[in-house]
């Protein structure tokens, strides 16, 4: 029988391989030659699940290695990091707030995901304009130029709260099934 360890190795596991799946499967291309996709969910529930630290190197690996496979090799680095951060201030959030409030699972989510999707949001637009400044450009053309993609992330990221708003309550049976309790 496997110990406690074995199991939560396996589910971040598990969590950063249906992570890189969530964001590769449905793929909806942005003018600005990224895509909008549905692994943000994940993230957020890798947070939630697996906790804050956990759930954050499962959803940074998980996304980067989506990056990785659909060969978008310069975001690899910042992917890893943005999306590790969404997944720490998501999870850190939901965690806290399951402890002082009696409130729905659906409200307790957006209210944690919001602000780390503005977290993902604000990570793409400041590494964009540093890859854009790395190729040469100015600040000001840099910045004016990676703000087009903000609507597209900030849609991304809404995705993702609703996302991880339906999938948390069949994942936490789930691990519940398994063994794990988790308070949803």
């Amino acid at each position: 029988m496997a110990t406690n360890r074995t199991k939560t190795i396996i589910t971040a596991a598990l969590l950063a391989a249906l992570t890189t799946v969530a964001t590769m499967v449905i793929r909806i291309p942005t003018p600005t030659l990224g895509y909008i996709h549905l692994g943000d969910g994940m993230v957020l529930v890798c947070g939630i699940l697996l906790g804050p630290g956990l759930g954050a190197v499962a959803a940074g690996i998980g996304s980067m290695l989506a990056d990785l496979f659909g060969g978008y090799m310069a975001w690899v680095p910042g992917t890893f990091a943005i999306k590790a951060l969404t997944a720490l201030v998501g999870g850190w959030l939901y965690h806290h707030m399951v402890k002082r409030e009696k409130m729905s699972t659906p409200l307790r989510v957006a209210l944690c995901g919001i602000p780390a999707e503005v977290v993902m949001v604000a990570g793409y637009f400041v590494y964009e304009v540093g890859m854009e400044l790395l190729a040469g450009s100015a600040l000001g053309a840099a910045s004016a130029a990676v703000l087009a993609g903000v609507p597209f992330n900030a849609v991304q990221g809404l995705a993702g709260v609703i996302v991880c708003a339906v999938l948390l309550p069949v994942l936490s049976h789930a691990s519940a099934e398994m063994g794990q309790r988790i308070r949803t």
